[in-house]
């Protein structure tokens, strides 16, 4: 049976390269010839390669058992530089953690990169793995409302076009969306429709919260009080507003969580408490 377990670790400041959470299985390679290993090692080679080409990539190395495939995904407001400065850190990471497992997955802020053997078991796209909820509580319809009104516009935005990475904002409620990077619009709709299920059933009335599912993950942000002024005034609008919505969601998650997912610049925040959790998923056994 294999099992991969998922572990978080708290940390601050707004890094892309910021380590949020790692899944290793329990079962290691058998690799008295190395195969294994030098298909491993080939493969993250690889994938750290393409991430100065383009945000995500999928690979396979070696053939038959002995086969590794591979994928990173960055999150999509990220630069290639900037994507292949974050893949780049992960290798020496699954290495540290992971040691010889026969499948990992690792999650840093701004990008992931996972690998499987061939013969690895496979689960849906939609598989949960991992969540984190604020601790502070916003009770009523009115919250409740504005939640599900950015949650719809997210779902509509990557089905109309958007592309599989969404932010946005709808009185005072800012919200993210990230999907794998091989999934359709519509797939990556209902990818996101589930996780916003899953984060409402498992963060209540948490005015902040994050679902990490296996082919996409979104994070919200409620100011109930309006959002501080954070964004530069040199800025063009356009992009203002887009670096507002996702520093908003990571203020979010510094005040709630006490570690970002997502962030674009560094941001002095209070932290307050937090609570995580994780529960079975594909990488369990």
């Amino acid at each position: 049976m294999v099992v991969l377990g998922l572990f978080p670790v708290v940390v601050m400041g707004a890094d892309d390269t910021k380590f949020v959470f790692k899944g290793c299985a329990d079962q290691k390679f058998q690799d008295p010839s190395d195969v294994y290993t030098q298909n491993l090692n080939t493969l993250l080679s690889t994938l750290v390669s393409q991430s100065s080409e383009k945000t995500f990539s999928t690979t396979t190395s070696g053939q038959d058992q002995s086969a590794i495939t591979g994928a990173y995904q960055c999150r999509g407001d990220l630069t290639t530089d900037k994507c292949s400065t974050c893949v780049s850190k992960i290798p020496k990471m699954i290495e540290k953690l992971c040691g010889k497992s026969i499948a990992a997955r690792l999650q840093l802020n701004g990008c992931y990169l996972e690998y499987e053997v061939s013969w690895f078991k496979q689960v849906a796209g939609t598989e949960f793995l991992y969540k984190v909820c604020g601790s502070s509580q916003e009770t009523g319809s009115e919250f409740e409302n504005k939640r599900d009104t950015a949650f719809s516009m997210a779902e509509d935005g990557v089905k109309n076009g958007s592309g599989l990475f969404y932010t946005g904002d709808y009185q005072s409620l800012y919200v993210l969306g990230q999907c794998e990077g091989d999934l359709g619009a519509n797939d990556c709709g209902d990818c996101l429709k589930t996780a916003f299920q899953r984060v409402k059933e498992e963060c209540a009335d948490s005015i902040s919260g994050q679902v990490y599912l296996q082919k996409c993950y979104i994070s919200y942000s409620y100011y109930p009080n309006g959002l501080p002024n954070i964004s530069s005034s040199s800025s063009p609008e356009g992009k203002k507003q887009h670096t507002q919505r996702t520093v908003a969601i990571a203020v979010g998650g510094l005040a709630a969580f006490g570690f970002v997912v997502v962030c674009l610049m560094c941001i002095k925040s209070v932290m307050k408490k937090q609570r995580h959790q994780h529960r079975s998923s594909k990488y369990d056994g």
